[in-house]
């Protein structure tokens, strides 16, 4: 077994996106090649209506997957097929938009006016890029739950996972994305396939997740339940951590446990021509896909 390093701890960045949606944005629009096949991935969340409401209006795809994950609040989507939906707390929806779509997210609070979600990109190989749009829509009931003798709990969203595999297939970058609660002071390994890119992204509790480089089983220990322990050393809300090669990861959570999504997926490796919500391989395919935005001959039929 060798651990992953931990080659980045970086706090995600607040921006405004949408019709002036604010949300916290981990990691996109820079390098392209640093989490591929990821492109992006953005954590909205918000306590008032007037963070959210103004929602995510019609705007096109092409070229990439887009991955919602709700969990507080709902988020109405329709599109330019005729597709429309809610997705709930716990919900997710996998959107392959291949040749193109339009569509519309429209957030809403809970009883309570909170809203809690975060939107995956994923990067689809050229191959694959003019492929019909599909999308799955998966209830959070429908999502497994692995739950560990020591209070860990693993929800499988896709990938296999301790003996249970998520209901989302079929997807280019063969993904594993998980959703992680390991409780106050537990040390937890999770193995993760050397073949792939994998970060994680902390959104509850704290804790410190274990350098190759470090002290096997002392270090750990010391730096989350001692004193001495600088606080900027702790993976916190809203922390992405970005990992190198190995074969598993190791966490320790804090004080109060530690919640966060461990995501990866095997690299595409191909050349990334990328303008807002289109991405493309060359320069002469995004000009495309902008001028047939412009002719109205975006969305192509269906064979």
């Amino acid at each position: 077994m060798s651990i992953r390093p931990v080659l980045e701890t970086r706090r995600a960045q607040p921006t405004m996106e949408g019709a002036g949606v604010k949300l916290h944005r981990a990691f996109g629009f820079t390098d392209p090649s640093e989490l591929d096949p990821f492109l992006m991935f953005d954590d909205f969340r918000g306590d008032h209506p007037s963070d959210y409401r103004a929602g995510f209006p019609w705007h096109p795809h092409r070229g990439i997957e887009t991955i919602t994950y709700v969990l507080a609040g709902s988020v109405e989507h329709g599109d330019s097929l005729g597709n429309a939906g809610s997705l709930g707390a716990g919900d997710v929806q996998w959107m392959t938009a291949g040749s193109g779509i339009l569509h519309q997210e429209m957030p809403s609070g809970d009883a309570r006016g909170r809203m809690h979600g975060f939107q995956l990109w994923a990067n689809l190989p050229g191959a694959l890029k003019m492929t019909a749009p599909r999308y799955q829509d998966i209830k959070g009931a429908e999502i497994p739950e692995v739950i560990d003798d020591d209070g860990t709990r693993v929800k499988v969203i896709t990938g296999a996972f301790w003996g249970q595999r998520g209901p989302v297939d079929g997807i280019a970058a063969d993904p594993q994305y998980l959703d992680i609660f390991v409780p106050a002071g537990v040390k937890k390994r999770f193995k993760v396939d050397t073949y792939r890119r994998s970060f994680a992204y902390v959104f509850e509790g704290a804790g410190v997740f274990a350098d190759a480089s470090a002290p096997e089983g002392v270090l750990l220990e010391k730096e989350v339940m001692g004193q001495e322990v600088n606080i900027r050393d702790l993976s916190g809300n809203r922390t992405l951590v970005r990992f190198g090669t190995g074969d598993e990861i190791v966490v320790q959570a804090g004080e109060q446990g530690l919640r966060f999504l461990l995501i990866s997926g095997a690299p595409i490796q191909e050349p990334v021509a990328w303008h807002g919500p289109i991405v493309m391989n060359t320069r002469a395919e995004l000009e495309t896909a902008f001028r047939e935005l412009r002719n109205g001959n975006f969305i192509k039929p269906a064979h």
